[in-house]
């Protein structure tokens, strides 16, 4: 007898669990011969709003995880998506890439992540100072996480514009309400999957799907967002974004590239853009 084939169904991933939007809605992807390949969830406001809660109660736990943890995390996530390569490496090509272009992504987008693990304990030793007062004080400059980011993820490069932005973020102890990438969203919810079979704490990274036009005004108007992170531009995203955050004085990081590939689609100072220097002053003599 023939069988009937179980097809993959992409949800969302927020909390740690692959829930349906609660709206109900779906846009339908398609190949680029125009056959259906799979319905991806559209996000809704209440969708972005449930993981932002979750994101601000796994940022304290987080951000205090030694930075020799965070590493051998981000460093796991790297060893389970080199096990699924070849899985990408097709959700790539199902989207419209060729292999070549699908092979050198999944390769550097595994890469990506080793880099950001090896600066898990380092970063800290080049933004912070012991600065020298006047007075009888030591005082010292340590960089701590802003807290919970929003990123709207690049349109180009479903993976590794994916991973290039929330690598950056979590290493530095923040946690991650992510919007991915619309026309190729596939390598967004099975990255989940690898997320989720790796050590990565449950409410640490969240992954929606939709439209950018519904949900960038509520990413970046959210009393409870500390920073947006857009990788994009498009100028009325930009104009929108800025005149929203301005409101809880969230703070507003773009990035224009298209390519993220090669070392200008890394840095450590993608990391410092997330964190903030806490000064502290200690008196010489009690």
């Amino acid at each position: 007898m023939s069988r009937i084939d179980i097809q993959k169904t992409y949800k969302l991933y927020i909390g740690g669990k692959f829930p349906r939007t609660e709206s109900g809605r779906y846009f339908a992807l398609h190949d680029k011969k125009g056959k259906l390949v799979a319905n991806m969830c559209l996000a809704s406001r209440k969708d972005f709003r449930n993981a932002v809660v979750i994101a601000r109660k796994a940022q304290i736990a987080w951000a205090c995880t030694t930075a020799m943890n965070k590493g051998q995390i981000l460093y796991r996530i790297a060893e389970m998506l080199e096990g699924r390569k070849e899985q990408f490496i097709k959700e790539l090509e199902i989207q419209g890439s060729n292999h070549k272009n699908a092979r050198d992504e999944v390769d550097a987008s595994i890469d990506r992540l080793v880099y950001y693990a090896g600066w898990s304990d380092k970063y800290q030793q080049i933004f912070s100072a012991v600065n020298p007062v006047s007075s009888a004080h030591f005082n010292f400059s340590a960089p701590e996480p802003v807290g919970v980011v929003a990123i709207i993820a690049p349109e180009e490069q479903g993976l590794l514009g994916l991973v290039s932005a929330i690598a950056p973020v979590v290493v530095g102890g923040n946690t991650a309400v992510v919007l991915a990438s619309k026309s190729l969203p596939l390598s967004a919810i099975s990255f989940a999957e690898v997320l989720n079979s790796s050590d990565v704490p449950s409410g640490v990274v969240n992954i929606l799907t939709g439209e950018k036009e519904e949900l960038i005004p509520h990413m970046a108007s959210h009393m409870d967002v500390n920073t947006i992170v857009y990788c994009g531009n498009d100028e009325d995203d930009i104009k929108q974004i800025g005149e929203l955050a301005s409101n809880n004085i969230k703070r507003v990081i773009l990035y224009k590239k298209k390519d993220w590939r090669g070392d200008y689609g890394q840095s450590t100072y993608f990391i410092e853009k997330t964190l903030e220097i806490k000064t502290t002053w200690h008196p010489t003599k009690i």
